[in-house]
């Protein structure tokens, strides 16, 4: 998107109102939202997708319209403020929309301590007319960093599998959205079936499975041109590839004739294959930390699937998880601090998190048949899809790591194997 951004009058970070996302349990803040001025409708679409962003986030809590005493007619003049404190409103935000003379959206925004009478920040930003839901995503995430301190993730999209027909003949694409459900976008025509897609964390890319040849092999894709390349044939099954953090390499699970399933990483320069596990076992579903240095993996070694961790060029492989039941699908936070996993135990899968160490297990979410998390790039919420019992088909979720803001994605089929994006530029 061409959006320039300047920021004016930002107070600093010394304000009343503040949110502490390292508390266990987080009281949402009660958060005013007006309509944005402007000559239509924008400036009311813009304030309400900002509202549902930080709303579905958990941490914060929309004030009703209806409840509004003051209407903002001028967002460069201060509020009047014991009109938003009576309402319990402990932030307010204000703005306008107006079109440039070159047609592009010129969208303001100001973000208001209530208690304490002050400005916390103030932002513009420009983009093109079809990007007015960005502008909103962007002015979401200054809102969240500013009165959290960490960055928020709601300008970003989630690449998933969209399945249709019968369950007996189900058709598998590739399609790309926003990260609430919005901008659905095909990436594949569905004729071949397309598995585990993954975003570059460095490009609007992703690497993903494909069996057009009869055989599961590894494509690249890039996301805004459609060019596609084959990573390579490789003898056997190839499965679950990730990029590495810097993009140049591709690391995955490959099946030799022997049976055995092990883990490979590719450069994608060079083309060169590094084997950096060699066991009798099925070891598959790598994931990179986020500096590169380690490797988390699924292997049933042990007898059961269980959580390994090694360095990224093999060496030092270490066990780390040891609850009941078995686990996969392990992938590691964007922020370096925590393993989230699928875990099957007792006729339960449940999506859980546990520290690099395999320490402080929690279980985030518990149903029927949910797998796949996928990192919002903040490490605050995960992606899981889940099959509904009964039949039916798959369907996407988000939770965050209280475990107790669970958000149903909204798509208009059956969806699974998300994968979020990096913040986009």
């Amino acid at each position: 998107m061409a959006s320039g951004m300047t920021a004016f009058a930002t107070l600093p970070a010394r304000a009343l109102v503040e949110i502490d996302v390292n508390k266990g349990n987080v009281e949402p803040l009660p958060i005013a939202i007006t309509d944005f001025l402007s000559s239509d409708a924008m400036g009311a679409e813009i304030a309400g997708i900002v509202a549902a962003d930080l709303q579905r986030s958990g941490l914060f809590a929309p004030i009703d319209k209806g409840a509004f005493i003051e209407k903002i007619s001028n967002p460069d003049v201060a509020p009047r403020f014991d009109d938003w404190k009576v309402i319990n409103a402990q932030a307010l935000v204000t703005g306008r929309v107006s079109q440039e003379a070159d047609g592009r959206l010129k969208a303001e925004f100001r973000l208001w301590d209530t208690f304490a009478g002050q400005q916390l920040a103030g932002e513009q930003f420009f983009a093109n007319k079809t990007n007015s839901r960005r502008i909103a995503h962007i002015i979401a995430d200054a809102i969240y960093e500013r009165l959290t301190g960490e960055k928020g993730y709601f300008d970003t999209r989630v690449v998933f599998i969209d399945e249709s027909g019968a369950k007996t003949a189900r058709k598998k694409r590739l399609a790309i959205m926003d990260q609430d459900g919005a901008n659905v976008r095909y990436l594949s025509d569905g004729r071949s079936m397309a598995m585990t897609p993954r975003f570059s964390p460095t490009r609007q890319e992703i690497t993903y499975m494909s069996y057009e040849s009869g055989q599961p092999q590894v494509y690249l894709l890039q996301i805004e041109t459609g060019q596609r390349e084959l990573v390579g044939n490789f003898p056997g099954m190839t499965f679950a590839p990730r990029f590495s953090p810097d993009g140049q390499k591709v690391i995955m699970s490959l099946l030799r004739d022997d049976g055995n399933s092990n883990v490979f990483s590719m450069d994608l320069r060079s083309r060169t294959t590094t084997r950096l596990t060699n066991s009798s076992a099925i070891d598959t579903s790598p994931s990179y930390s986020p500096d590169g240095s380690k490797v988390v993996f699924t292997s049933d070694r042990g007898g059961q699937p269980q959580i390994y961790v090694m360095g990224a060029d093999g060496s030092g492989q270490t066990r780390v998880s040891f609850g009941g039941g078995s686990y996969s699908t392990p992938v590691w936070s964007p922020r370096g601090d925590l393993i989230a996993f699928t875990k099957q135990s007792g006729g339960q899968f449940q999506i859980g998190v546990m520290k690099t160490d395999g320490s402080g297990e929690r279980i985030l979410s518990t149903g029927f048949q949910q797998e796949g998390p996928t990192w919002a790039p903040n490490g605050r919420v995960v992606m899981f899809f889940r099959d509904q019992p009964g039949g039916g088909g798959p369907k996407l979720y988000s939770v965050d790591l209280t475990g107790r803001n669970e958000q149903a994605i909204p798509t208009s089929g059956f969806a699974s194997d998300p994968a979020w994006s990096p913040l986009l530029d």
